[in-house]
């Protein structure tokens, strides 16, 4: 049996979160994270079917408050995350399906305001040792942002 080599993608890439209503969302690929993280500027938990479910609403396109989805998903987790700068907060995670260069594969991923972040997704460890390699002199190894036209109807 061969191995599939991994993807080598750049530093910063044009990923999809079909289930999130999401068909293309710029995300930095971001080795010293160890899970995902999502943009949600509210975050409001429900129960749905007797399990814990949350509601949050992203700005998905970077310099742009207006443009806003709003998502539901199961809760999986909710946990305690250290960011970059050594600041603690209590976050929802959450398991979505995260489409990359024809690629499908699930991702948990945590949900924080990145409102006045540079990039409204990052791309964690987690989700880059599913076949991955970053060339972090590299960007958009996987093409522009083929989902443009999608993103104009939101």
């Amino acid at each position: 049996m061969t191995k599939k080599q991994p993807e080598v993608i750049g530093w910063r890439e044009w990923v999809g979160l079909p289930e999130l209503g999401i068909p293309a969302i710029k995300a930095k690929v971001d080795t010293g994270a160890r899970t995902s993280a999502l943009h949600a500027y509210y975050v409001t938990p429900f129960d749905k079917d007797g399990k814990p479910w949350v509601r949050f609403g992203l700005h998905p396109l970077q310099k742009d408050s207006l443009t806003c989805i709003e998502c539901e998903a199961p809760v999986k987790d909710v946990r305690m995350v250290t960011d970059s700068g050594g600041h603690s907060e209590q976050r929802v995670v959450i398991d979505t399906c995260l489409q990359i260069n024809g690629i499908s594969m699930t991702i948990e991923v945590t949900l924080t305001d990145r409102e006045n972040m540079r990039f409204r997704m990052l791309l964690g460890r987690s989700a880059l040792k599913q076949g991955f390699w970053v060339d972090s002199s590299k960007s958009f190894l996987l093409g522009g942002n083929k989902n443009q036209p999608a993103m104009a109807s939101l």
